[in-house]
């Protein structure tokens, strides 16, 4: 079976893989982010504001996980949708903009 083909194992649950080692997925895995924040930024804050509003804090989450947004794994411990939000606000800007300085004008 081609490495394309497969199909990730759901959580917790063990596959066989070509040499016949079992696999395991790990329990803590996040699904994936449901958008992506550094595109949306690039279109402006507000559009980033109202499409996270949206989501649950879970969802959030993920989109801290799946976009590298937390190397001290502070974020990961908030509990509260508005903070976590912020932080991906703030940290989507910047990325958006990063490079801006050699663009031309």
């Amino acid at each position: 079976m081609d490495r394309t083909e497969r199909e990730p194992a759901p959580r917790g649950e063990t596959r066989t893989t070509a040499g016949g080692k079992d696999q395991r997925r790990p329990k803590t895995r996040r699904s994936a982010a449901v958008l992506n924040p550094i595109e949306i930024a690039a279109e402006g804050e507000d559009q980033l504001r109202k499409q996270l509003a949206a989501l649950t804090l879970d969802e959030l989450k993920d989109v801290v996980a799946d976009y590298g947004m937390d190397p001290g794994r502070l974020v990961m411990k908030w509990k509260s949708p508005e903070r976590v939000a912020e932080r991906i606000v703030e940290l989507s800007m910047s990325r958006a903009r990063k490079g801006d300085a050699f663009r031309p004008s």
